[in-house]
């Protein structure tokens, strides 16, 4: 069946937001299936297979709720443990009144949902992910030796990777909040998960994993590392995470896993229909701009640059199909709203954008390109393969 390339598409919006969205791409996955181990490859094609199934199903996202006023007492916290099996939720193994268990793993998606949950309350007022308050439930230890994690539109689902290339997907707080920012960006923005709308989800959920990793660090900008699932990666493998904002390309290059394809500028974006588009690829753009917008005004990044992206996401200009520049415009506005006209923070974010080829510099408009569902010209390619 050809994919749909038309992100306004009712049908394709609606598609997209059932999708699970996993934090591992299915390109690396891929690439991991070509490995020369054949224990590997087998974990790595039973990874795609179970992908496959669940993005299959239809998994429906909770509808979208009036903003309700913040409450003291965070959402309610439930873990399950599915037991190696792929039946959803699984067994029942701790809730809000009961304390740490004996599983390291249902400990780790505990404080790394709490963590999130915490982020959001403090910083942007928010009372869970949908803004409601709704009880937020994990599931650990699911399939067999598998190596993801992903949002499902109603819960986050852990693996336990294949103890070669991944630890525990649990181990990761940037991950975990990276999937449940997704939760946040369809709330709010809906953005398709395709083409440029996809890459700037991706990118955005990218910015709420590195916020919430910080924000529990106590890092500035100019402290962090900037690096998405470095607690993922086992010791043995030539790397350092799954991507970096500070530097996209540069995350890892591996024997198996191969070299880090992410481009950190217009002129290399990819054009391909593997990924939703390009969904993980292309993000690089987008994060590299929020890395040097942070960078840039100072500080941390849930007082300066954060609250600029989460203001332009929540802009009721953003559609299913708001692409790069559109983005880009939005969050210029957000930081004068924020901090003024002419003001510096304001200058920062309209130069990150074009430093990453986004905008044109001395300007005020993003460049008249259309909507970003084609590559730019001089583009880099990659072989399409459908999923």
């Amino acid at each position: 069946m050809a994919l749909n390339t038309d992100p306004t598409s009712h049908a394709t919006v609606t598609s997209q937001r059932m999708r699970p969205l996993h934090i591992l791409p299915p390109y690396l996955m891929r690439q991991l299936g070509l490995a020369q181990d054949p224990t590997l490859r087998l974990a790595a094609k039973a990874t795609l297979r179970i992908d496959h199934a669940i993005r299959s199903r239809r998994l429906n996202e909770d509808k979208r709720s009036a903003k309700k006023a913040t409450r003291t007492q965070l959402p309610e916290i439930a873990i399950f443990d599915a037991e190696h099996r792929e039946d959803l939720p699984g067994r029942a193994v701790r809730s809000a009144h009961q304390g740490p268990a004996g599983d390291p793993s249902v400990n780790e998606a505990w404080a790394g949902l709490q963590a999130t949950l915490q982020f959001l309350n403090e910083i942007f007022q928010r009372d869970g992910l949908d803004g409601d308050g709704h009880r937020l439930r994990a599931s650990v230890h699911f399939g067999e030796r598998y190596m993801n994690a992903f949002w499902d539109g109603q819960q986050m689902v852990f693996g336990d990777g294949d103890g070669v290339i991944f630890k525990s997907f649990t181990a990761a707080v940037d991950v975990i909040a990276h999937e449940l920012g997704h939760g946040v960006i369809a709330d709010e923005g809906q953005l398709a998960y395709v083409y440029e709308p996809g890459a700037l989800n991706e990118s955005l959920a990218d910015v709420f994993g590195s916020m919430v990793k910080q924000f529990q660090r106590g890092q500035h900008a100019d402290q962090a590392d900037w690096l998405i699932g470095d607690a993922l990666l086992m010791p043995t493998i030539r790397g350092r995470a799954l991507r970096s904002l500070a530097a996209p390309g540069t995350a890892y290059d591996d024997p198996v896993l191969g070299r880090d394809p992410q481009p950190a500028h217009m002129k290399h974006f990819v054009r391909t229909r593997e990924d939703n588009g390009g969904v993980h690829l292309n993000s690089g753009i987008p994060n590299h701009a929020f890395f040097l917008a942070s960078v840039g005004i100072g500080g941390p990044t849930w007082e300066g640059s954060g609250p600029v992206w989460y203001d332009a996401l929540r802009d009721p200009a953003v559609t299913p199909s708001t692409d790069f520049a559109q983005f880009a415009r939005l969050t210029e506005l957000a930081a004068v709203r924020r901090y003024g006209l002419e003001s510096r923070q304001w200058r920062v974010v309209r130069e990150a954008w074009a430093q990453v080829g986004v905008t044109a510099r001395g300007t005020e408009r993003p460049l008249p390109w259309p909507l970003g569902l084609h590559a730019r010209e001089g583009a880099s390619t990659i072989e399409s393969v459908n999923e």
